[in-house]
């Protein structure tokens, strides 16, 4: 079972503490982190409040002092706050220690170079390297680095929202936002606070080890406790964001809840005909309305494998102007004015923003696209005949346009499934979309096949 819940990749580290996330993991990779950043440079840090970050806080401070980095620790802050921080002070690198849309068992490294950027695939791969050979550049005892905390990071993120959103536009709308105990609460009073944004919160105490529902950033979520309260309170929208802040999703004024996989091309159409940029770049699994939509701008899609390592890659290979948005189907999403930062709160002031523009409710703008439904489901990865489950679903649709960069997926006329193993949990993830009604047959003989062979 240990196994199972602890994974070592290209993402970074993750898994259940106790269960395989020990402390020897956290202070191995913070080494090897340390070691394959350019010496003596400072690292920030922060944590999402899951109560295991504590144990996992003070082993990433070790490896990296140990390594002779000094440490700026932010305490507890969202990964984009970490990022805006790593950039105001040069720093060399950074840590985020919290596992998102993970239940409050899980905890997580995600690591970050310069200009907070997460690392590529070929930095990913050095780090695991390192990590593997235990090759660490442990300095003398007069060379350790030094620790200091900072506690404003979260006020000066904000002021950087405002120099990009309008808040005295904002401010007339009245919103209920979800916080799923997480990271999200602190910056919104801090918005409440100096800009008067109307923020009606719920599920705000950071919680470290029980979470008031599971903190993904899904249609279903968004139906337990969120949407219901929107229509009631005679609020504008409904976000709910997951424990780390860097995803969001929502619900209408009419209390109905949207897709995750709507952020992206609700923002993609606000975003297009306003800059230079007309590249949208996503994953390979998020929903195929984004074609219909950029087309409408004269965009284009660019898709890549799933995971963040893979769109830092694409991202980094266009200049600046050329990018539009760059995002996934979960509701996590990259805008230009802050490059390489998915970022749930800026995605939400984002979409504040387009519903003033336009003059529209938000369940207005969401009517005016096409209709695509999209089943998703994932199951446990207990064998290893993942190769023979592609090989067989690539032989009997033959019929389909095959795509191969990450596990299998099969594109018809208005249709389309994929099928891939998770980087971040020992799971199979089936997804099938298509235009109008749910492709439900497909779906359910993808899953018996699934069971079957994996």
């Amino acid at each position: 079972m240990a196994a199972r819940s602890l994974r070592i990749s290209h993402v970074g580290l993750r898994g259940v503490v106790g269960g395989g996330l020990t402390a020897n993991h956290v202070i191995d990779f913070a080494c090897a982190f340390g070691t394959l950043l350019e010496p003596r440079q400072a690292v920030v840090i922060g944590r999402d409040p899951r109560a295991s970050g504590v144990m996992l806080r003070e082993g990433v401070i070790a490896g990296l002092l140990a390594t002779g980095h000094d440490v700026v620790d932010l305490g507890i802050v969202s990964t984009p706050v970490i990022q805006h921080t790593i950039r105001r002070h040069g720093a060399g690198g950074g840590v985020s220690i919290g596992a998102s849309h993970n239940s409050a068992e899980w905890n997580a490294l995600k690591f970050f170079g310069p200009g907070g950027i997460y690392l590529s695939t070929a930095e990913a791969g050095e780090l695991l390297d390192i990590y593997h050979l235990r090759k660490f550049d442990l300095v003398a005892h007069d060379q350790v680095g030094k620790l200091r905390t900072e506690t404003d990071a979260i006020g000066h993120y904000v002021s950087e929202l405002a120099g990009h959103f309008d808040f005295e536009r904002l401010r007339r709308f009245r919103i209920v936002v979800d916080c799923s105990n997480g990271t999200s609460s602190l910056i919104l009073r801090e918005l409440e606070s100096r800009y008067q944004l109307q923020a009606i919160r719920i599920n705000d105490r950071l919680e470290g080890i029980r979470f008031a529902h599971e903190p993904s950033t899904s249609r279903e979520i968004v139906a337990l406790q969120l949407a219901p309260l929107v229509k009631p309170l005679g609020a504008d929208a409904g976000f709910l964001f997951d424990v780390d802040s860097d995803r969001v999703a929502l619900a209408t004024e009419e209390g109905e809840p949207v897709s995750e996989e709507m952020v992206l091309p609700l923002l993609a159409d606000h975003l297009l005909p306003k800059g230079p940029g007309k590249l949208v770049i996503t994953n390979i699994s998020s929903t195929a309305l984004l074609e219909e939509v950029a087309a409408r701008h004269g965009g284009k899609v660019i898709r890549v494998p799933v995971g963040r390592q893979a769109a830092i890659d694409a991202l980094t290979s266009y200049r600046p102007e050329q990018i539009a948005i760059v995002g996934e189907g979960t509701g996590a999403v990259m805008m230009p004015e802050f490059r390489f930062v998915y970022d749930g709160i800026a995605a939400m002031l984002a979409v504040l923003t387009m519903m003033a523009e336009r003059g529209q409710r938000l369940s207005e703008i969401l009517a005016d696209y096409p209709r695509y439904s999209m089943l998703k489901a994932q199951l446990p990865l207990v064998s290893a005949r993942m190769p023979e489950l592609l090989m067989e679903l690539q032989r009997d649709y033959s019929d389909g346009v095959v795509t191969r960069i990450d596990g299998l997926r099969i594109d018809w006329p208005g249709r389309w499934f994929h099928v891939r193993v998770s980087q971040t949990e020992p799971v199979i993830r089936i997804i099938c979309e298509q235009r109008g009604d749910p492709p439900q047959e497909l779906f359910e003989d993808l899953l018996e096949r699934v069971r079957r062979l994996a």
